[in-house]
Formats: structure tokens, sequence, C-alpha cells
């Protein structure tokens, strides 16, 4: 295992380079470890309740939805929902399916004025093959990581 220090190193090194506004970049291994170390930072997971309820979801992680499904329609109230249950000092490490939506409430939660925001590359269920098939190249659950139905 990582060291906290050497995880926010390489994260902060990620974000850098892509010169993003928020923290840093995480893979999932690196989150989980994160949390296991800093047992303040969430994880806060975007992915729509349809998701979590067909696909499985973190037993840990806090839940916003950041678009609803059918439809993907926008979560209009994302940003009252996200101050309402996390403090502006506290770790936060969006997570989505593979790592867009997590990384557009990472810039939501940086622009609100969170200091120390984290998004998962990779998502919970990573990639999809040439078949269309996620979990079998990279994400949380193909890392062995926590998760139930």
């Amino acid at each position: 295992m990582k060291t906290l220090d050497d995880i926010l190193n390489l994260a902060k090194q990620r974000a850098a380079a892509k010169s993003l506004p928020y923290t840093g970049e995480l893979t999932p291994r690196e989150a989980f470890d994160m949390m296991q170390q800093d047992p303040a930072a969430d994880l806060v997971d975007v992915r729509s309740r349809a998701e979590l309820e067909l696909v499985g979801r973190v037993p840990q992680a806090t839940h916003i939805e950041w678009a609803f499904y059918p439809g993907m329609v926008a979560n209009a109230e994302f940003a009252e929902q996200l101050q309402a249950l996390i403090d502006k000092n506290q770790t936060i490490i969006f997570m989505c399916r593979t790592g867009v939506r997590s990384h557009n409430a990472a810039m939501v939660a940086q622009q609100l004025g969170y200091r120390n925001v984290f998004n998962m590359l990779e998502g919970f269920e990573g990639e999809a093959n040439a078949f269309k098939q996620r979990t079998l190249i990279n994400g949380w659950k193909h890392a062995g990581l926590p998760w139930s139905n």
C-alpha cells in the first residue's frame, strides 16, 4: 500500500499535468487506500440510483446523483445537496461509472470552494472493451475493491 503522501503527490501530479483546477486524480486502488488512511475522506458516488441498484455500490460511499435515470436529466440540486452533506474542508473523492461525471462533479465542488477535491479515474465499472463489456479492463470492480449489490 502506498503512503498517503505518495498517493497525494501522484494525484496532484496528474491534475497538474492536465491543468485541472481541482486537487487531483486517483486510481480506484489509490482512492481506496486514501480512504483507509484518512477516515475523514468521503467517497461521493454520483451515479444514478438505477446504476447503484443494477450494477452495485460501494458500501461506505455517500450518494448524490449527478443526473437522473431515465434520460440522464441533470440534477439541478446537486450543489445544494453536496453542501448539505459534505463540509468544505473535508476530502472528497468523486466516483461515477467511468470517471467523466465524477470529473464534472469535482469541477463543481472546486468552484463551490471545496479545498480537497479528487476525481477517481476509471470509475466503478471502467472502460468498455470491444464488445462494450465493462469491469474487464479497469475500474473499482476490476481492482477487486469492496462493493455490494
